[in-house]
């Protein structure tokens, strides 16, 4: 299914890394793919999987911006 999603973007969203991604895309397309069904997977796996890819976002960008805060911080001493 193309949801007009870049595979870097694609990624990110599903929390998988993208060569991992390109890989599952190639299989498919090969007709190679083996697996769950995408009806198999409920709504709520699938807003799971998204809130625990932001959780990770989130969590990336709270700990550089803690430590651009302790870096600046020392500069200023």
């Amino acid at each position: 299914m193309d949801t007009g999603q870049s595979l870097v973007a694609a990624a990110w969203t599903l929390g998988v890394v993208e060569q991992t991604l390109h890989n599952w895309v190639k299989a498919e397309r090969q007709g190679k793919l083996h697996g769950a069904e995408a009806s198999t997977v409920s709504a709520e796996q699938m807003e799971i999987s998204r809130l625990r890819a932001e959780l990770a976002r989130v969590k990336m960008e709270r700990d550089i911006l803690g430590k651009a805060t302790a870096y600046f911080a020392n500069e200023q001493k």
